[in-house]
């Protein structure tokens, strides 16, 4: 089982810099004069992200070997099975359409997922007993891979905003696409930091009153914001700031508030780099980066990404949910967040298919709704799962 494990480790480690090779060489199709003819670049990007996938779907599978469960049950698992279903849905989406821009977009959206996952614990634990079931895998992966089909429409939708919005002057269109970079790059600034602090084993310990009782609380970063009348026992570390809300007194409550402040002010900083880098709109800057691509065949791809994951989405994340939800707890619907969330998720797709469809919502709009989408798809998985508490907490 120690065997397996390492193994799987080394497997998800060794995916991760794959991807991270194919990305450069998908960054170099560039420079081909057809946008849509795999080049030499596009042809050996696309051979190093398939092997790259199945390092990945081997880490997959020794991590079921050594866990003796399907490895969905966790954030860990959870969020780097979304990482690699991501890519397996752009390598779907590649071979129909022949894109090599589509990579140079998703392969860094996947590896920030998948570095993501690396800041929740890893260790392999028993399933919870409500866990036991072989709807396991079935829900969750289906449901995962449909969100990941979605997210292709994201990546799709990006392009065509990057590609087509006017940056010449100042707009409304303007500002939300900054602020969707924004949040990319305060992702990667979450990322940047949690990993240094963790690197050097930072920790810092308070004593603070959780619902009536004395808890100690433990920060693996600076507290900006400290728990409410909370007091610091670690000598020689930053002292907080501010405290946190009186309402935020759960032991996680403020760990995550403080958590959410350095990846604000992370994304801000970074951000703010990259303007004076650039000395320029980030996605102005972008813009001469994507002047091949097709808008007609991008919008196309996020429509089929839609049209091919919500189906597969509604079938895991809402059937597949419900028979489960009926064996596990003998009622098909409870209005649990995660529940409310999924069922927000597929009212969403279905009202873009419907406008599409009946309205006629291309190019601009459909972009700007699976952007949208994403959002849900991203609010679901981290603010429902971290934040909300709810019978999926566990996850």
């Amino acid at each position: 089982m120690g065997d397996l494990s390492s193994l799987s480790s080394n497997l998800l480690y060794a995916a991760f810099f794959i991807y991270l090779l194919a990305t450069f060489f998908f960054a170099g199709t560039i420079r081909d004069k057809s946008s849509t003819k795999t080049g030499i670049a596009g042809k050996i990007a696309i051979t190093i992200t398939i092997i790259g996938f199945l390092t990945q779907l081997g880490y997959f599978f020794t991590r079921w070997g050594a866990a003796g469960h399907a490895p969905v049950s966790n954030l860990f698992e959870f969020t780097t099975f979304f990482g690699m279903a991501l890519v397996f849905a752009f390598i779907v989406m590649y071979f129909i359409y022949r894109l090599n821009i589509l990579g140079l977009i998703a392969l860094p959206i996947a590896l920030l997922i998948i570095a993501f996952a690396s800041m929740f614990p890893r260790e392999i634990s028993p399933l919870v007993p409500s866990l036991q079931s072989h709807w396991l895998y079935i829900h969750v992966t289906t449901a995962a891979l449909g969100q990941a089909i979605l997210s292709i429409s994201f990546v799709a939708g990006l392009i065509f905003l990057i590609r087509q919005i006017d940056q010449t002057k100042k707009s409304k269109q303007t500002f939300w696409l900054e602020f969707v970079l924004y949040m990319v790059t305060t992702t990667l600034a979450f990322i940047i930091i949690s990993s240094a602090f963790s690197a050097f084993n930072y920790e810092a310990n308070f004593e603070a009153p959780v619902e009536g009782q004395t808890a100690e609380v433990t920060y693996e970063m600076p507290a900006i914001a400290g728990p409410y009348n909370g007091e610091l026992l670690t000598a020689d570390v930053m002292s907080p700031l501010i405290q946190a809300p009186e309402w935020m007194r759960g032991v996680d409550a403020a760990i995550k508030f403080n958590t959410m402040i350095w990846s604000l002010l992370g994304g801000l900083i970074l951000y703010g780099l990259l303007r004076l880098l650039f000395r320029k709109r980030i996605g102005s800057a972008l813009q001469p980066l994507l002047k091949k691509a097709n808008p007609e065949i991008i919008d196309e791809v996020g429509y089929r990404a839609v049209a091919i994951g919500f189906p597969v989405f509604t079938l895991g994340a809402l059937i597949f949910a419900m028979i489960w939800a009926q064996q596990a707890w003998d009622r098909f619907w409870g209005w649990d967040p995660k529940e409310v969330w999924a069922l927000i998720t597929f009212f969403f797709y279905a009202a873009y298919l419907h406008l599409r469809l009946s309205r006629g919502w291309q190019g601009t709009k459909s972009a700007w709704l699976a952007v949208g989408g994403f959002a849900i798809i991203m609010f679901n998985l981290l603010a429902v799962n971290l934040i909300i508490s709810g019978l999926h907490s566990y996850a």
